[in-house]
């Protein structure tokens, strides 16, 4: 049998060492290039109707670029924001407060509160309380307008969630004398402060004064906070951030909260699809994205595209003056909350303003 000389032995072990240093090298870079990362809860969640407890999930739980984080606060603060929340299965992925803003400040949804006006007179009617397609003058009386008769007959409960009355839009001191002819119901869509008629026909039909009716019927229900400002020409609800959130966790989910159905499903789903072809991006008091054309207050012009080009197609929002957001996208179970002062103080207004679309761009870098 040959004998192995000391150094054929030598290189030998060094050549399995280098080996063995290989082999950790390679598992080591596997490792490090490829990392396992948590399941992130996908159930949905509704947070307690009381306290602060609230879930969360974490920016590195989903996989999101945590490099894209600053630019969007810094973004944020450069447009006026005093909070800022997304959620996703219903769990607080961001909660941002700036500029003296905090989480029990409250501050006003503006027009983004039309939603709550559909959610209760959708509860209205599935308790047999009205019907959409009845008259408005079956709850209003008749002469409630200033149009003809013959005119005013053809509104329906219907056509006030759409924006559709034919009421000039042009006054928005909603009383008599300003509700006046422009054209027959449904044949013109027009965003206008009419919409307010709805908060009297609930009232009407549930013998109940309008606040009482939505604190019984939503808000109690999922647990917001927020009161009601009746003002002269405007009616405004003023919350927490958090209750913006529970309500776009309400629609997310459909109208179902937790175990309990709040608002009918049918009547949420009508509620997110092109009430009239008119203009297509608006449903019952909700904005619609990723139809082929659009329209907004205080304009007939029809813009072709969605509304929000960088937005998902399936988000819809409520959208108020001074660019108060809730922005719900069912493809990704996300929700996302802004309040603030108005991003560009020359247009307060909703608008194509390019607001929405440059946040979403920022928000993109995040979440995709």
């Amino acid at each position: 049998m040959k004998k192995q000389s000391p150094l054929s032995n030598y290189f030998k072990l060094l050549n399995i060492q280098i080996l063995l240093v290989s082999l950790l090298l390679l598992t080591s870079c596997s490792k490090d290039e490829n990392p396992t990362l948590p399941n992130p809860d996908t159930s949905m969640y509704f947070p307690v109707n009381s306290g602060t407890e609230w879930e969360t999930t974490s920016v590195s739980e989903l996989g999101w670029n945590k490099n894209a984080i600053q630019p969007l606060k810094d973004f944020l603060v450069q447009k006026n924001t005093k909070s800022f929340m997304i959620l996703v299965n219903g769990r607080i992925v961001m909660e941002e407060y700036f500029n003296g803003h905090t989480a029990s400040t409250e501050w006003e949804w503006n027009s983004a509160g039309k939603t709550l006006v559909a959610a209760t007179t959708g509860i209205a009617q599935q308790e047999s309380l009205l019907n959409l397609n009845n008259k408005a003058s079956d709850y209003l009386g008749t002469e409630w307008s200033n149009m003809p008769l013959e005119k005013e007959n053809l509104i329906t409960v219907r056509h006030l969630l759409t924006m559709t009355s034919g009421i000039d839009d042009s006054k928005q001191y909603v009383i008599k004398s300003n509700l006046t002819y422009v054209a027959d119901a449904g044949t013109r869509w027009a965003y206008g402060n009419v919409f307010q008629k709805l908060i009297d026909i609930v009232s009407e039909a549930s013998n109940k004064d309008f606040e009482t009716y939505f604190n019984e019927k939503l808000k109690y229900k999922i647990g917001m906070d927020g009161y009601w400002n009746f003002g002269t020409i405007f009616t405004i609800y003023y919350s927490t951030t958090r209750s913006m959130a529970r309500f776009g966790i309400l629609a997310l989910n459909k109208g179902k909260w937790n175990n309990e159905r709040i608002i009918n499903e049918t009547f949420s789903n009508e509620s997110i699809t092109s009430s009239q072809i008119i203009n297509p991006s608006y449903g019952y008091l909700w904005w619609l994205n990723g139809k082929t054309k659009f329209m907004i207050p205080g304009e007939q012009t029809v813009y072709s595209g969605f509304l929000v080009p960088n937005a998902p197609a399936d988000m819809y929002a409520a959208m108020g003056a001074k660019d108060q957001r809730i922005y719900v996208i069912p493809s990704k179970k996300m929700v996302i909350v802004r309040m603030g002062n108005a991003s560009d103080p020359n247009n307060p207004n909703f608008a194509v303003s390019g607001f929405d679309n440059a946040l979403w761009e920022k928000i993109n870098a995040v979440v995709n």
